[in-house]
């Protein structure tokens, strides 16, 4: 089920003087009446979602002798690996190729009893080729059946996953109406204190953003235990405000 819990930021704030301006560093400039003061106020909420989309990268690495044969190896073995990801049930607008690359393997430097290279000049010894798809995993419940399918059809290079909201607008509402709410119930708290009322909002300015858990690495090793388990958590979705409140008698 979803929830929705907030947490608020320290507040920075700046009283001025009647008929002087006080501002939070990245405030702009306001215009209020010469007898009033101006209160900046930054608040942040956050809302939690439990995700329902998780990215991540998959492909193969390969070498050869020659760079015709490390792109051979390659390409059969990613066609391997796009049809594991179809079988699964994922679509093609969910397959991207994110990463293709084809680089020379040079024959490491031999250093002799003197302590000098032997072979200083670099000697191509093969080709290596590195091909990655990224990954939108929708069904999370079969996202380690689907890692450990992937391994076992030739990927050896799987990188993830970060779990997301397909669509975050609601959470980033609430997230929103809930740190204006914030800012305003401090200012109201600092206008009373300073013997003044909040006569109105001057200027907001909107920060914040998509803040979704920290990525895994996923490596072959892990294949041994199947189904490979997964623990998607929560996303949590933030929303700062920097809001100027005009506080007069």
């Amino acid at each position: 089920m979803n929830s929705l819990r907030f947490a608020l930021a320290p507040i920075a704030l700046a009283l001025s003087l009647p008929g002087t301006v006080a501002m939070a560093q990245t405030a702009p400039v306001a215009a209020i009446a010469p007898t009033s003061t101006l209160l900046s106020v930054n608040a942040e909420a956050r809302s939690f979602r439990k995700p329902d989309l998780a990215v991540f990268s998959a492909g193969v690495t390969s070498q050869g002798k020659t760079a015709a044969e490390a792109l051979a190896a390659n390409s059969a073995d990613m066609n391997r690996v796009l049809a594991a990801l179809k079988k699964a049930g994922i679509a093609d607008r969910d397959i991207q190729t994110n990463n293709l690359s084809l680089n020379p393997l040079y024959a490491p430097q031999v250093v002799g009893p003197d302590g000098r290279v032997e072979n200083p000049e670099p000697r191509i010894i093969g080709y290596q080729v590195n091909n990655q798809v990224s990954v939108k995993q929708r069904k999370l419940a079969d996202f380690g059946k689907v890692l450990d399918t992937l391994v076992s059809v030739g990927a050896n290079q799987v990188n993830g996953p970060s779990f997301e909201l397909d669509d975050s607008e609601a959470a980033m509402d609430e997230a929103r109406t809930a740190a204006m709410a914030k800012a305003r119930q401090r200012a109201e708290l600092y206008a009373k204190a300073a013997g003044l009322k909040v006569k109105r909002i001057v200027s907001i300015s909107e920060g914040g953003g998509y803040s979704p858990p920290m990525p895994v690495m996923y490596a072959k090793a892990m294949a041994d235990a199947a189904p490979t388990p997964i623990a998607a958590g929560e996303v949590g979705l933030t929303a700062t405000v920097a809001v100027q409140f005009e506080l007069a008698q």
